[in-house]
């Protein structure tokens, strides 16, 4: 990257990364490493319970993403414990943020939910929580409380839009449409809550210009972070048998074609957005169709190092 690439861009992470990464925003806040501690506290989803729908999104099987140490049966505070101490032995210095991550963490009463929530606040080494949920689960008061809280700690609602295209949304079972994505992540920014947003690339009927328009529309969005996945079709759900009838209808990236997207998709998102990741990773032996046999850090690098031959950067088509 040379200077002449970099005026009139303000880069939020320096120049040292084509990207606005999550570790380097995080060292920066807490001076030293943080790691995030995945927690299952036993929520279910109103897509799955049947106050909107049963069977949840056709993509959906949780335990492709949980860890081991996660399971609701355990409290809080013991995930906690075990996560903690499987990363210790990795790192000397670090913080840590409780990841409130299996299904809907925001689909209880407020008095159950500020309960789960103290209990992992309480446990020493935690610097603050990061909350996974749908947009169409937080309303005002838990909203007030979540900015009450974050006076105090770092916290973080991750929101899961998944796409920005309603007739998408309507045929993956989410039981929203986008406008909900647009009025939570508005209603929590203006409480200063840090926010985040998880998209899918791949999901059926959706091209490449469709994903690539995810980043011009989540532009026009206050949101801090965003987490990327490839879709994965996972054995057993709704939108494997979908996808054996209908392959047509799917986009399965081999992984330079997905580095590709990927790199097209960073250019168009503006520079203040920080990325937390750029793929999903499942177990193996649950991933039907193509497997990339990669881990994060190195999808990581393949982008990288294709970034640095393109001499491009995120945000460089950012207007």
């Amino acid at each position: 990257m040379n200077d002449d690439n970099l005026q009139g861009i303000a880069y939020p992470w320096g120049h040292n990364r084509r990207f606005n990464d999550l570790s380097g925003y995080l060292t920066g806040k807490f001076g030293t490493r943080v790691q995030k501690l995945s927690i299952d506290a036993g929520f279910t989803c109103p897509n799955r319970d049947g106050s909107k729908g049963t069977g949840g999104c056709t993509f959906c099987y949780n335990k492709s993403f949980n860890p081991a140490y996660c399971s609701p049966i355990k409290p809080v505070s013991q995930q906690i414990q075990q996560g903690m101490e499987f990363f210790s032995t990795k790192y000397k210095d670090i913080k840590y943020l409780a990841y409130f991550q299996a299904y809907t963490n925001t689909y209880s009463s407020l008095k159950e939910l500020s309960r789960l929530y103290d209990e992992a606040l309480s446990c020493p080494g935690i610097s603050g929580i990061v909350v996974g949920t749908r947009p169409d689960c937080v309303d005002e008061p838990m909203l007030d409380y979540f900015r009450d809280l974050a006076s105090q700690y770092y916290v973080s609602i991750e929101y899961g839009i998944e796409s920005t295209l309603d007739k998408t949304l309507l045929r993956i079972n989410r039981g929203h449409d986008y406008l909900d994505c647009v009025n939570a992540v508005d209603q929590t920014s203006r409480r200063g809550i840090h926010v985040g947003a998880h998209l899918i690339l791949g999901l059926p009927g959706e091209n490449e210009d469709d994903m690539l328009n995810h980043a011009r529309k989540l532009n026009l969005l206050p949101i801090n972070m965003i987490k990327l996945h490839q879709l994965q079709i996972i054995r057993g759900t709704v939108m494997e048998s979908e996808f054996l009838d209908t392959p047509e209808d799917f986009v399965l990236f081999s992984v330079d074609e997905y580095i590709d997207l990927v790199i097209r998709f960073l250019e168009l998102l503006k520079p203040s957005v920080i990325v937390e990741r750029f793929a999903g990773a499942s177990p193996p032996e649950l991933i039907s169709g193509k497997r990339w046999g990669l881990k994060n850090f190195e999808i990581v690098a393949k982008v990288e190092k294709e970034m640095e031959a393109r001499n491009t950067w995120q945000g460089k088509l950012f207007s």
